[in-house]
C-alpha cells in the first residue's frame, strides 16, 4: 500500500513485479509534474536574463505555416513601447506543442484540428479553408473546387507521410517528408500532392497551383501559452496577436 495514496501501486505475480492501474496513474502524473517543474525552471531562467540578453520571449511556430500572419504579428509587437526580443523557433510538424510543454517556448502557434491544445490557454487568430497543392498544369487546376475523395484517388500523386511524435512514419504509398520545402519540391516534380491551409498560397511559385478542397475541415490558428505563465513579455505578445 502506498503510505499516502491508500491503494496498491505494485503487484507481484510469481517473480514478476508490475504496476497496478493506480501505480500507472501515479507514474504518468508524476512524470507530468516533473516535466512541468523542469519547464518552469527553463522559463524562470529565461525571465531572469537582463533586458540586454539574447532571450526575451520565445515563440514556436511550424515552419511554412501562417507566414503572413507571423510577419504581421512580429512587426506589430516590435512597435509596442515595452516590446522585448522575440526569438522564433521554426519547427517541424507537431513540434510546437512539445516545445511549449517542456518550457523551451513561452508561446506557440498551433493549428486545430491537427495540434492538441489541451492544457493550454489559447486565443483564436484566424480560421481558413484548405486547398490541394498540385503541379501547375495538372487537369484539376482548371477546377474551382474538388472533393477529398478526388484528391486521395489521384494517380501518381500520393499524399505525403509526415513523421509522428516518436519520429516514425506511418505505412503508406506516399513519400516520407520532413518539412514544407521538401514537400513543395516533390509536388513540383510531380511526385506528390498535399492538402494544406489556404494561406499556403502566399508561398507557392509559378510551377505550383492550389485548388480549394470543398469538404476538407477548416483549420483554426491559435496562439497558445501555459495557463500558469506570468511572463509579461508573453502576455504582451498574446495581446498584440489578438488585436491583429
Amino acid at each position: 500500500m502506498g503510505p499516502d495514496i491508500g491503494a496498491a501501486l505494485l503487484e507481484r505475480t510469481g517473480r514478476a513485479v508490475t504496476l497496478t492501474e493506480a501505480g500507472l496513474v501515479l507514474l504518468r502524473e508524476g512524470r507530468a509534474a516533473l516535466d512541468a517543474v523542469e519547464a518552469a525552471e527553463r522559463r524562470a531562467r529565461r525571465a531572469a536574463l537582463p533586458a540586454t540578453g539574447h532571450a526575451g520571449v520565445v515563440l514556436a511556430t511550424k515552419a511554412g505555416a501562417s507566414s503572413e500572419l507571423l510577419a504581421k504579428l512580429l512587426d506589430a509587437y516590435a512597435a509596442e513601447p515595452d516590446a522585448v526580443t522575440v526569438d522564433v523557433l521554426l519547427c517541424g510538424i507537431g513540434e510546437q506543442e512539445r516545445l511549449l510543454r517542456d518550457g523551451q517556448a513561452d508561446v506557440a502557434g498551433l493549428h486545430r484540428p491537427f495540434d492538441t491544445t489541451v492544457g493550454f490557454d489559447t486565443e483564436e487568430l484566424c480560421t481558413e479553408g484548405q486547398v490541394v497543392v498540385l503541379p501547375a498544369g495538372h487537369p484539376l487546376t482548371g477546377r474551382t473546387g474538388v472533393q477529398m475523395a478526388e484528391v486521395t484517388a489521384l494517380p501518381g500523386l500520393p499524399m505525403p507521410r509526415w513523421p509522428g511524435p516518436d519520429g516514425t512514419y506511418p505505412d503508406g504509398p506516399g513519400t516520407q517528408v520532413r518539412d514544407h520545402a521538401q514537400l513543395l519540391q516533390l509536388i513540383t516534380l510531380g511526385r506528390a500532392c498535399a492538402i494544406l491551409p489556404d494561406s499556403c498560397r502566399a508561398q507557392l511559385r509559378g510551377d505550383l497551383a492550389a485548388v480549394p478542397v470543398l469538404d476538407a475541415p477548416t483549420v483554426t490558428t491559435v496562439i497558445a501559452w501555459p495557463p500558469h505563465s506570468r511572463s509579461r513579455a508573453a502576455a504582451g505578445l498574446v495581446q498584440t496577436a489578438t488585436r491583429l
